[in-house]
């Protein structure tokens, strides 16, 4: 698992008295590092303390609450599916990194989905740190009451648990989609409101879907009708990205105004990011009184995202006492959150690593660019002082930036040992022991006695993704060789050690040498998938460069596992596509180890589903949880997944 237990960041890891609030009066530089000989620890001003929890009630106007949707919104991207592992260990990061509410999933989706809510609710929802603060656990629900109370069987263990129910408002959804009247549609809002608070919910969050493109009049109203029913956060989507920021920010304050009841509840954003604008649009929802904001990890979410969470966090700890007074804002206008900055790098890269959705190189706050300089000029300024082009330190998100980029510069060639290649990683946020250290150590002992230079952090961190986050191998590749050329056809042998212990080897065609590999790896593993996307490129230049292949897979609908068929909160049905990665100096190998990556996650997914199904059943629950498009349609069944998967004769 990621972590940053080094001095300076194991100084605030349970600490939530020390934080986010470090902006200096003095610098333009957060979170400066100030050392000493003798020490790595980072000196930091403490900041405000979190307001205790109380649904519908913040104590301090000032204080934003981060709605993470990291596990819900997040997942829904193509080939970001989790496992219920993964879920667990990112949600325990975001317990680390602070955040007030987890959005832990759609419990209804499937199986699958509702044990890995619930997990988290019975486990990270009830850790306590030693300030007192344990994250609300939040479960996803169409406001139906078969998908409420799914939400909360799997979220009631939590020490605080809550319900978010939504239904679609413009005109738009409501016509072309939910097919219902303005009416009807405030029918079913109250309706769900009242049966989640009838369960003994008294955390209830509700979302009008598509806000941004609503009637205001009509968001009066079915707002209104939700207050009185028992609603504690009125969340407001701009599911479409479609709004300007001086646009939400006045939907915002038209709404505080203008619905009855509304000083009585939270108000809350979720803004897409279609136009790229999600994090300004957050930004001026707070501005304009919201005092919850929701975002993910690296701002990953439907078609082109969410609000970022770590480009809001950091925002308002850079300027959240200085800009966001204004006509319409609350209390002093100095507004904070109780996030731990130093825990954002560690998890930006956990979520990276379990989802496969990379940054972009230039992505802000958490890109592999964000914090290097390239041009002489801002070279000669970043030597004279790292204030004139960093408005934060690496060290303040948790990203130790190390000797190499302070000028020491340290090679990892084929003569270093292990000792500092862990360093080495500890210095780029991951903190690995035992096998996965062992694996990655490994697989840097073979690919460095290969490779001119030494390796660069780039390659280490190809080889993490590679060797260490590695859950649940069933299958392991252990040796492939191809033929291949302009005549003849291409034929690969690849010898696989099975989830039994035993090797097995197998021959194929193909119309390729990538081909050819992954058809006999489909022999030898015996299931049968789609591959849905296919994509390599170099961890860095030169002829030497290891190769990162990235892939995503789906079942056959004819294959010896289930389809996964699943429900995504807004865009109804799809089948689930699992991603996997693979790094080498051999672009066949590379392929070969992301393929199994693939597989392995696929086959671990699909033995939980069985498992679930077949405790269900035991407790005489049945199936259940699975659902379809829109409000009130027959929930569509999930393939049985009752096929063995693995050993072949």
């Amino acid at each position: 698992m990621l972590n940053t237990n080094l001095n300076s960041i194991n100084k605030f890891s349970h600490n939530n008295d020390i934080g986010s609030h470090f902006l200096s009066s003095h610098s333009p530089t957060f979170l400066k590092s100030k050392t000493n000989s003798n020490s790595n620890e980072l000196d930091a001003p403490p900041r405000k303390p979190r307001p205790p929890y109380i649904p519908g009630v913040i104590s301090d106007p000032d204080y934003v609450r981060i709605f993470d949707t990291t596990l819900r919104d997040g997942e829904q991207s193509p080939g970001a599916t989790l496992t219920s592992s993964e879920k667990l260990s990112i949600a325990k990061q975001l317990a680390k990194l602070g955040v007030d509410v987890i959005e832990a999933g759609f419990p209804v989706a499937s199986p699958d989905d509702f044990y890995g809510v619930k997990q988290i609710a019975d486990t990270v929802g009830n850790d306590v740190f030693p300030d007192g603060y344990v994250p609300v656990i939040c479960g996803l629900s169409r406001a139906n009451e078969k998908d409420i109370k799914r939400a909360w069987d799997a979220v009631k263990g939590a020490r605080l648990p809550r319900i978010h129910t939504f239904i679609a408002t413009s005109p738009i959804h409501m016509e072309s989609k939910l097919k219902k009247t303005p009416d009807e549609v405030v029918t079913i809002a109250v309706k769900a409101v009242r049966y989640a608070k009838s369960l003994g919910c008294d955390d209830i969050e509700f979302s009008p879907e598509d806000a941004g493109r609503s009637d205001p009049e009509f968001l009066y109203r079915i707002l209104e009708e939700v207050i009185k029913a028992g609603a504690t956060t009125l969340n407001i989507p701009d599911t479409t990205g479609w709004n300007m920021p001086w646009e939400f920010g006045s939907l915002i304050a038209a709404l505080r105004a203008n619905v009855p009841g509304s000083s009585n509840v939270i108000f809350s954003t979720h803004c897409q990011n279609d136009l790229g604008l999600s994090t300004a649009n957050s930004l001026a929802g707070a501005m304009n009184g919201a005092r919850q904001l929701e975002c993910t990890i690296n701002g990953i979410g439907e078609r082109a995202g969410n609000a970022s969470l770590e480009e809001i966090v950091m925002s308002i700890a850079l300027k959240g006492e200085t800009h966001f007074k204004g006509q319409n804002s609350l209390g002093s206008g100095k507004i904070y959150t109780a996030i731990n900055p130093v825990h954002i790098s560690p998890t930006s890269k956990m979520v990276v690593e379990y989802s496969g959705m990379v940054c972009q190189p230039h992505k802000a706050i958490v890109g592999a660019n964000a914090f290097k300089h390239e041009s002489g000029i801002h070279q000669d300024g970043m030597i004279k002082n790292k204030a004139t082009y960093e408005i934060m330190t690496p060290e303040s998100i948790g990203l130790m930036r190390g000797d190499k980029e302070s000028g020491a510069g340290i090679v990892l060639g084929k003569h270093s040992g292990r000792n500092a290649v862990s360093t080495r990683l500890k210095e780029l946020g991951y903190e690995l022991e035992g096998d996965n250290l062992n694996a990655v150590f490994d697989r840097f002992k073979v690919v460095a006695e290969k490779k001119k230079g030494g390796l660069e952090d780039e390659d280490l961190e190809a080889l993490v993704t590679d060797s260490a986050y590695t859950l649940n191998t069933h299958w392991t590749l252990k040796d492939l060789s191809v033929t291949t050329g302009m005549s003849g056809i291409p034929t690969a042998t690849v010898t696989m050690e099975g989830p039994d212990g035993v090797s097995r080897f197998v021959a194929a065609t193909g119309a390729g040498p990538v081909d050819a590999v992954y058809k006999a790896i489909d022999k030898l593993v015996g299931v049968s998938v789609n591959l849905e996307t296919y994509g390599m490129q170099a961890v860095n230049e030169g002829i030497d460069a290891l190769a990162t292949t990235r892939v995503t897979i789906t079942p056959k609908e004819d294959g010896s596992i289930s389809r996964g068929i699943v429900v995504n909160a807004q865009n109804g049905i799809k089948q689930r596509q699992f991603s996997g990665a693979g790094s080498d100096g051999d672009v066949v190998v590379a392929s070969a180890r992301a393929y199994v990556s693939a597989l392995n996650k696929l086959i671990t997914w699909n033995k939980r589903r069985k498992e679930t199904a077949k405790r269900e059943m035991e407790e005489g629950k049945g199936e259940g949880g699975e659902g379809g498009e829109g409000e009130g349609d027959k929930p569509k069944q999930v393939g049985d997944g009752t096929t063995d998967v693995g050993v072949v004769a």
